[in-house]
């Protein structure tokens, strides 16, 4: 903690970004409680659900290559105000489904305000080693991803709470602003002395500048061509297959299992939230001297125990006892996205780092579409119990086949071609 007070106090651009951050994804989970719990309220039917988390997630699939080309192309920070301020018209648009209630546009607005979200969040990755000092990268990177996980609790717990007591309409007015204030803050950004929020490119001679396609393709081909950049876009698809279920279960276990409406939906989203935060914590505290043999192990340990508590949490017949599980379940995945996202701080150059983050998003949004229809069209016949044992097996299976590309010597640590490993604090052995 006291690492991160640190940083917030003598880092300018980094507490801007920050404090962007925390108000526009606490307003983000206040839309997401107020679109599920319109829809439990309107349909009680986990395929509707199931229809908006697959509205944002083809929106994110196609949003994903755009946004990584135009990331390393264009100015980073002018992309990201862009974003918020076309995301603070689309989240106002929200309210005209409280006067004329209709599934296609409530879809078509999710689908948007996902679509305008990468550039955004990709951005933000994309940017954090500008921001941030040598000294600093590691923790401003556990401190981001903490605080994205906090926002989920914070905004969980009080968007189930303010749309049980003030409406729907409130919220989607408190999201709306939220990305006003984010503006603000990024618009305050200020590039250090001898960088630049514009990727500098080796690329982009002139028979290539109008061939995004092209730009893009060699995006994949960086990934592909380095095991470790290409293992970690998979465990996120191994994760995704059962990830995707569980967004759609978090509303049903909410609302419908454990009959708490509203407010059970932000409670169980709330824990979640809580999890991954003490996660995030765990990871930032001792993951600055974990060497990479010992990180390659770490993540199989982390997808077992979070598939294993999911599954125990699908179980569950007692709410608290639930509610702990998932808690369990979720701080795994903070300690493991931490330090993957770490490792991609690490060896991704500057040049590539928007694709090869929007690339790691596309793939697992694309996933996850998959599992979320799966579930939803699984829910109209199967009890959520069922179906939640089989997505934390799916989500456990990633760890088993990163355990054997481990064992057969297949992820070795690459060559430090991003930022320096001390930049990062993660001393690994560079023989792997």
């Amino acid at each position: 903690m006291r690492d991160f007070l640190g940083l917030l106090h003598r880092n300018r651009n980094y507490r801007y970004t920050w404090l962007g951050q925390v108000v526009s994804e606490v307003g983000d989970h206040f839309n997401n409680i107020a679109v599920f719990g319109l829809v439990m309220q309107q349909t009680k039917s986990g395929l509707v659900v199931s229809a908006v988390f697959l509205a944002r997630a083809l929106a994110m699939l196609l949003a994903g290559p755009v946004s990584g080309v135009v990331l390393d192309r264009m100015d980073r920070r002018q992309i990201m105000i862009v974003s918020d301020l076309a995301r603070a018209v689309i989240a106002l648009g929200f309210i005209i489904t409280l006067w004329h209630p209709s599934l296609p546009l409530l879809y078509g607005l999710s689908a948007l305000l996902m679509f305008a979200s990468p550039f955004f969040t990709s951005g933000r990755a994309s940017i954090l080693p500008v921001i941030a000092s040598k000294e600093e990268l590691h923790t401003a990177n556990s401190l981001t991803q903490t605080t994205q996980w906090s926002t989920v609790a914070l905004g969980s717990f009080l968007g189930g709470a303010s749309t049980h007591g003030l409406g729907f309409e409130m919220a989607f007015v408190f999201n709306a602003l939220s990305f006003v204030f984010s503006a603000l803050c990024i618009s305050k950004l200020r590039v250090p002395a001898g960088l630049s929020f514009r990727a500098e490119r080796t690329d982009l001679s002139e028979d290539r500048v109008a061939r995004p396609w092209h730009e893009y393709k060699e995006g994949l081909k960086y990934i592909s061509a380095t095991p470790l950049l290409l293992a970690l876009a998979l465990i996120n698809v191994g994760w995704a297959s059962g990830g995707g279920a569980t967004q759609v279960l978090f509303s049903l276990f909410g609302d419908q299992v454990f009959q708490r409406g509203s407010a059970g939906i932000g409670e169980v989203w709330g824990c979640a939230g809580l999890g991954l935060v003490a996660g995030g914590i765990a990871a930032n505290t001792w993951g600055k001297k974990l060497s990479f043999p010992a990180y390659r192990w770490t993540i199989s340990i982390c997808y077992i125990l979070h598939g294993g508590s999911y599954v125990l949490f699908s179980l569950s017949r007692n709410y608290v006892l639930a509610l702990v599980f998932i808690a369990l379940s979720r701080a795994s995945i903070g300690v493991s996205s931490v330090l993957n996202f770490s490792q991609l701080l690490r060896h991704v150059s500057d040049e590539y780092r928007g694709r090869v983050f929007s690339t790691n998003e596309t793939l697992t949004w694309a996933t996850m579409m998959i599992s979320m229809l799966l579930a939803g069209l699984a829910s109209q016949t199967v009890s959520p119990r069922v179906i939640g044992v089989v997505a934390g097996v799916l989500s456990s299976s990633t760890a088993f086949f990163w355990g054997w590309a481990v064992l057969t010597g297949r992820i070795q640590e690459p060559p430090e071609v991003g930022v320096d490993p001390l930049e990062v604090e993660v001393h690994g052995d560079p023989n792997g």
